[in-house]
């Protein structure tokens, strides 16, 4: 792929990443069967309606990445699984689109603080006096906050067949809309507490958004998986070091900003694909 000509990702291009209905069923039934796996009983403990249970490892959030990983190597030995992970590390995309990857997630959560400002309903910052958190906390959360654990598999994996379906409107919200299903569990173990007796329809509406978000750079890249995981690290980092959701005012505004800049792309992009490109996908 040239690094100056963008497009949509397509079978041709990742076989391993478009395996037809028969691997998104697979897909689906090996990355809940994991994390649920994990969490689900954690989640019962805490509702009372089992004694206990064993102390499991934190292994729950990479159901999705690990899923898609046995596939493609099923699929195609381990030259699937080195293709799949090179994704994540090529350079050989538009790099302007490094841009709303690393900067859109931070200027919603701006917008949001503002909003909190204006209605003195400010958060606590968890990096007050200790700047150097805010970079460490980037590392972290991209290796085990989320985007590692799970990009491989909804983007790397997931996105391509939904979307082949769908359009790219459709398999963003397809994907976000399972990805929201897929947290389920965290919302009723404690020791989740981003999660735990949090709203879940705000949630859901937030990260279905933010997967058409996704859909639109990952197509705009190629396929490339790299500006997908920094996109969706940003997006932790933001809200993690600037606790919006602390504030209802503040809580609301993100969603809305993250809704209108949605809209947005795509009214200016297409819902089809999310690329303005003469070119036709294969």
């Amino acid at each position: 792929m040239s690094r100056h000509a963008p497009d949509t990702a397509t079978p041709d291009e990742h076989p391993e990443s478009a395996p037809g209905w028969r691997g998104v069923v697979l897909f689906l039934a090996l990355t809940f069967g994991w994390s649920w796996g994990f969490w689900v009983p954690k989640a019962l403990e805490n509702a009372g309606l089992v004694a206990s249970v064993p102390t499991l490892p934190e292994l729950g959030p990479f159901g999705p990445s690990v899923a898609a990983f046995v596939l493609v190597t099923y699929a195609g030995g381990l030259g699937g699984a080195r293709r799949l992970l090179a994704r994540a590390v090529s350079l050989e995309f538009p790099t302007r689109w490094l841009l709303p990857a690393l900067v859109l997630s931070p200027a919603l959560v701006g917008g949001a603080l503002v909003v909190a400002f204006l209605t003195d309903t400010v958060p606590s910052f968890p990096w007050t006096g200790e700047l150097v958190v805010l970079p460490v906390a980037f590392v972290f959360i991209l290796l085990l906050g989320g985007p590692v654990q799970e990009e491989f598999g909804w983007r790397g994996y997931l996105l391509d067949p939904v979307q082949a379906r769908f359009g790219a409107l459709g398999g963003g919200v397809a994907v976000g809309l399972v990805w929201a299903l897929w947290h389920v569990p965290l919302f009723y173990i404690p020791g989740e507490t981003i999660y735990y007796q949090r709203p879940f329809l705000g949630f859901a509406v937030s990260i279905t958004l933010l997967s058409v978000l996704l859909t639109w750079v990952y197509n705009n890249t190629g396929g490339s998986l790299l500006p997908a995981l920094l996109f969706h690290t940003t997006f932790n980092w933001s809200q993690g070091m600037f606790p919006v959701l602390e504030s209802d005012p503040a809580s609301l505004a993100f969603v809305v900003l993250l809704a209108a800049v949605t809209l947005v792309v795509v009214g200016y992009w297409g819902p089809r694909r999310l690329v303005r490109s003469a070119a036709t996908p294969t």
